[in-house]
């Protein structure tokens, strides 16, 4: 390893260290490699780490056996590229914050004459469209309270039929479909509408009106919607006198690590006021680095989907790479967004009430009790406790509807806002689960590797998963489980064979009282409903296009056909006629494209 240090090259890039098992330990990245990596070392007598580094890197580089790196051109570029890879390789000994959420915005296209508001989470193109937000909840609240209030046009086609509509008939539009009110006049209800996203307290005024109102009326259901409308609005702006006189639009974050659990906490001021906030925890982690840490949330928060950038960016921590993450932020947006750490004024009370509402959160928190977990981790050898389990299932029934499925089980809760479900084309079960793990590892970047893989099955797909994550340079622990097979069947529909839970270096056969057996039963078991009713609804639809098809006179024989070639009904569907026609035939063709 001496030779390959004394060898670098001066440019810009990424380094890896790996240990003899070739687990990746650490990926850091350098404006310069030589010297960054020697910065690590002392050569003399013989190689060895430099005495001032801190006990987590010591301890890293006596695990060191071999160093990798790429050459970029450009810091910029290694920093995104270091982000990117700590997200999919899951080093050792960098840490991982699961905080790439993105958050929706209400816009609205002012260049049409009666502009209607909407949600996004992505970039809409157009010169004239206007974005408020970020809005990490309560948006949808406020995007129904504004059309509650206002008499804007309610739907899209609401201006398409050219008939005023029921909304116009319960006052909740003007019917500009008809022309009984102005693109002037409408604009100015626009106006106030627009206001009211900012000063929330006329919006919320007015639907406390409606709820006592229908209270009287004893419509006690829809006083307790409208109850909950104002509770997500209200919830949306974090408490503060600070308002700022000009129009600023500036971005406010705090990361914190307690002793139990680390929060990040964001602030958003729009037009000099804060508009809404929001806020994630982390595990506690004895490898914590306040420059990784600010570092991940802002590369992953700021990417080119990202609707409406801020002017400005405020951290509460002083840290080495303000300079080197503002760069990279602009290369991936196209904007010039300053990223500050405010010593005095009121941009240091923006950071400050940042800081303080982290620290009340963690005081709030009361982590989950893991104790489940803690023995699994004991179970199968794990270096920590599993925190995020991702859980893995396939059905089908004789090839018909192939799907997958993956449940996420997130610090003792399901995380089904994480679930995911695939359509899949292999025939056999052990390429079905082939491809479900390959298309998660290949998202690994957009959506971070779990604490824990857990697989219905046995050996065999144990022994897949262990493969495909060894060819990715990832190291993931994964479990399988399946029933014992008795005279070579497993015997599941009976219930006459016991669980078995395989690990790469061998099988664990627990008692069936055992609650380590049977929590790992229950995450089997959610995934395998998730597949199972994942796989009912495309079966529906697979029959509802089949019957269309044998209406048209397509019978059984030539679905099974067209499927054989094609793979699924859509593509079917969206293949040419030249295409149909090689597939079955020129009639066939005729039919399906008529």
């Amino acid at each position: 390893m001496i030779k390959t240090i004394q060898n670098l090259p001066l440019s810009s890039g990424i380094y890896q260290y790996f240990d003899d098992n070739g687990r990746l330990l650490y990926v850091g990245k350098a404006k310069n490699l030589r010297n960054r990596v020697k910065s690590y070392w002392r050569f003399t007598p013989s190689l060895s780490p430099n005495p001032n580094l801190s006990a987590r890197i010591k301890n890293m580089l006596a695990q060191t056996s071999r160093l990798e790196y790429i050459v970029v051109d450009s810091e910029e570029d290694a920093l995104i590229l270091e982000n990117s890879l700590i997200k999919q390789l899951r080093p050792k000994y960098n840490i991982l914050l699961r905080d790439d959420k993105t958050y929706p915005y209400i816009y609205i296209d002012e260049s049409q004459d009666f502009p209607r508001f909407e949600l996004t989470r992505k970039v809409i193109k157009g010169p004239n469209v206007k974005y408020y937000g970020p809005f990490p909840s309560g948006g949808r609240a406020l995007l129904n309270a504004l059309y509650e209030i206002y008499p804007l046009v309610q739907k899209k086609s609401g201006l398409q039929g050219g008939k005023a509509c029921l909304f116009y008939q319960i006052g909740k539009c003007l019917a500009p479909c008809e022309g009984k009110i102005s693109s002037q006049d409408y604009k100015k209800i626009l106006e106030k509408a627009k206001k009211a996203i900012f000063k929330r307290e006329v919006i919320t005024q007015n639907l406390n009106e409606k709820m006592f109102k229908l209270a009287t009326q004893e419509r006690y259901e829809e006083a307790a919607k409208i109850r909950d409308q104002i509770s997500a609005i209200e919830a949306l702006k974090l408490k503060s006198t600070i308002d700022f006189a000009n129009r600023s639009n500036i971005d406010i974050f705090a990361i914190l690590n307690g002793e139990e659990r680390g929060v990040i906490l964001k602030l958003f001021m729009r037009n000099g006021r804060i508009i809404s906030s929001s806020h994630s925890f982390f595990r506690q982690t004895e490898i914590f680095d306040i420059d990784e840490a600010y570092k991940q949330v802002l590369l992953d928060f700021y990417n080119s989907n990202i609707p409406s950038p801020p002017d400005e960016i405020i951290v509460s921590h002083s840290f080495d790479s303000i300079g080197e993450i503002g760069q990279s932020i602009k290369k991936m947006i196209g904007k010039n967004i300053k990223i500050k750490y405010p010593l005095r004024g009121d941009k240091k009370r923006l950071s400050n009430l940042a800081l303080i509402n982290a620290e009340e959160l963690l005081k709030k928190q009361k982590p989950a009790t893991l104790e489940i977990e803690k023995s699994i981790k004991d179970l199968i050898g794990m270096e920590s406790v599993p925190y995020r389990i991702e859980v893995f299932d396939n059905s089908h029934m004789m090839g018909v509807a192939t799907v997958g499925a993956m449940v996420v089980y997130n610090e003792g809760k399901w995380d089904k806002s994480s679930y995911r479900k695939y359509k899949l084309q292999s025939i056999d079960e052990y390429g079905q689960m082939r491809e479900m793990l390959t298309r998660r590892i290949r998202n690994f970047e957009n959506e971070p590797a779990p604490d824990l893989w857990v697989l219905d099955g046995g050996d065999a797909n144990l022994n897949l998963a262990v493969k495909l994550l060894k060819e990715a340079n990832i190291y993931l622990p994964v479990i399988a489980i399946a029933k014992e097979k008795l005279d070579a069947k497993a015997h599941r529909a009976k219930g006459s064979a016991k669980d078995i839970i395989y690990i790469p270096q061998g099988k664990i056969e627990l008692k069936t009282t055992d609650k380590r057996l049977q929590w790992i039963q229950k995450l089997r078991d959610e995934a395998h409903r998730s597949a199972i009713s994942y796989h009912k609804s495309q079966k529906r639809k697979e029959d509802m296009q089949s019957n269309l098809l044998e209406q048209k006179g397509i019978g059984k024989a030539m679905q099974k056909k067209l499927l054989d070639y094609f793979g699924n009904f859509e593509k079917i569907y969206s293949a040419s006629y030249d295409e149909i026609a090689v597939a079955s035939n020129k009639k066939i063709a005729g039919i399906l494209k008529k």
